[in-house]
């Protein structure tokens, strides 16, 4: 024996559907918030004032950064505009999720070679973005934004 779909059940399959839709989003949407730091720089206005002289300086330089994490040790190595190691005076970093600052951490690098750091960290399987800024020896500041993806 079957009974008869009325209106009234429509209504409240149609609510219902639409209830947890929109509770779902709702709890969505607040753990994003909840979770993301949001903040790239004290003061954007500051930051834009400086934006263009600090990248031509760097683009002065003719650095290139190559990156890689293997058995929880971070490489960079900088690389001059004519392929040899670049003189670096100092590298500081922060690695850390795109998302949370949870598993955020600052790398201590230490010299290995020529234009060559390496630097020992604790990193999971997934996404990573390390903040990197060197300090060339002429006082000009190298800032690169690496994606690093851990397997």
């Amino acid at each position: 024996m079957t009974r008869e779909l009325t209106g009234r059940h429509v209504f409240l399959i149609t609510a219902g559907a639409f209830a947890i839709i929109i509770g779902v989003n709702l709890i969505l949407a607040w753990q994003a918030v909840a979770t993301f730091p949001g903040i790239e720089v004290r003061n954007g206005y500051v930051a834009s004032q400086r934006f263009e002289a600090d990248r031509r300086a760097q683009e002065a330089l003719g650095w290139t950064a190559e990156t890689h994490v293997d058995g929880g040790i971070l490489s960079v190595a900088f690389a001059g505009a004519d392929g040899r190691p670049a003189k670096v005076a100092r590298v500081e970093g922060l690695l850390g999720r795109a998302t949370t600052t949870v598993d955020d951490q600052i790398p201590g690098f230490v010299a290995v070679g020529a234009g060559a750091f390496e630097a020992p960290v604790e990193v999971a399987r997934g996404q990573w973005v390390l903040h990197l800024s060197a300090l060339a020896e002429d006082g000009t500041t190298f800032r690169q934004r690496v994606s690093l993806s851990v397997r």
